[in-house]
Formats: structure tokens, C-alpha cells, sequence
């Protein structure tokens, strides 16, 4: 089974300028997470949900690599039965011409 979360949006201190250390910008998570389903064994996509949004916003990144990684790891150490996971974080108000994000899929042996 894989799990997606959409357009996850939230506000948080992330990135390295000036102005993005003293206020909070939008900016918006996707995930998909593949796992092995059986009976009673699935992902809680709310509780998911609230872990990504605590641990952005408590780790205040200043590198959208580092939150990816970071999101990565928490979801790892929680979510042991995750076999195949992508990450992508969009800040989409830093430059007024366009949304910028990073993304990232990693594969891990069940």
C-alpha cells in the first residue's frame, strides 16, 4: 500500500535569509509512503500528519535538505514497516515569480 498526503500547509521559520528567520512562511509538504499492509498494520495518516507539521516547526531548518532529511529519519524511527518513501517541501510565496521546494525518494530493504 502506498499512503499520500497532498498540499500539507502549514507556517514555519525555515530557510537561511534574514527575513525568513524572524517570520514564519507557508509552505507546503508531500508525501508518499509505501508499506507492507496486513490486517490491522496500516499507517495513521492524521498522526502522520501532526508529527511532520511538530517537527518542522520545532527544528526551525534553515536548509530544506535538512528538514527532508530530518522528516526522513523521524518517520523512519516511527514507521519501521516504511519500504519506499518521497518527501518534497515547496515554499511557494519566497520568490513572488514562482514556488520553489525540494524533493527526495528514498527505497529501504524490508
Amino acid at each position: 500500500m502506498t499512503i499520500h498526503i497532498e498540499a500539507l500547509t502549514f507556517e514555519a521559520i525555515i530557510g537561511l535569509l534574514d527575513f525568513e528567520r524572524e517570520k514564519p512562511q507557508k509552505i507546503i509538504v508531500d508525501l508518499e509512503a509505501t508499506y507492507p499492509y496486513e490486517e490491522n498494520t496500516f499507517l495513521d495518516y492524521a498522526r502522520i500528519v501532526e508529527e511532520i507539521m511538530t517537527h518542522i516547526k520545532s527544528r526551525r531548518y534553515e536548509l530544506l535538505e535538512d528538514a527532508l532529511l530530518g522528516i526522513k529519519k523521524e518517520l523512519l524511527q516511527n514507521y519501521p514497516q516504511i519500504t519506499a518513501l518521497k518527501l518534497k517541501i515547496t515554499k511557494p510565496d519566497i520568490i513572488s515569480e514562482c514556488s520553489v521546494g525540494l524533493s527526495h525518494a528514498w527505497k529501504f530493504n524490508s
